[in-house]
């Protein structure tokens, strides 16, 4: 899966499945490892799968099979800076509208910020769906309170 076209089409699948999963307060999947939190989504020859560790502070990694042979994958650690200005519950919330609206553009890398409330979101990436690295992160009142930093690209045998 090297082409133009099949890259366009592994990233619409990326962005339908972020925005069906934890974006879209997706169903729980049976926990692929001890304590893991895991999302999952299918959709024509590709599957998705997210699997993290923890709550405020987190860890995790998503992976895109195609015809069950693992093909992407994305790894993320991620937590709260300022807990007396954010609780998790509030970062979720704020990440969650944020990111909707980024994959409304059909996209889940670039630059990109939204405003909710007193909080901003701020997305940065190097890089694109093949190899990138990344970060975002919520401010409030010019004071960082979330960070959360991400890897990833394509897997070859």
């Amino acid at each position: 899966m090297a082409s133009t076209s099949s890259l366009q089409k592994l990233n619409q699948f990326i962005v339908q499945a972020k925005a069906a999963t934890y974006v879209g307060d997706g169903q729980n999947a049976e926990p692929s490892r001890p304590n893991s939190h895991d999302l999952a989504f299918h959709a024509g020859e590709f599957s998705y799968l997210d699997s993290y560790f923890g709550g405020t502070d987190f860890i995790g990694q998503e992976v895109v099979y195609e015809h069950e042979e693992p093909i992407w994958a994305m790894n993320y650690y991620g937590r709260i800076l300022t807990p007396d200005q954010i609780t998790a519950v509030q970062a979720g919330q704020i990440i969650k509208q944020s990111l909707s609206k980024l994959y409304e553009e059909g996209r889940f890398l670039g630059g990109f910020t939204h405003t909710v409330g007193a909080f901003s979101y701020t997305d940065t990436s190097q890089g694109d769906l093949q190899s990138f690295t990344g970060k975002e992160w919520i401010t409030r009142a010019g004071v960082t309170v979330y960070e959360l930093v991400y890897h990833g690209g394509m897997i070859k045998a």
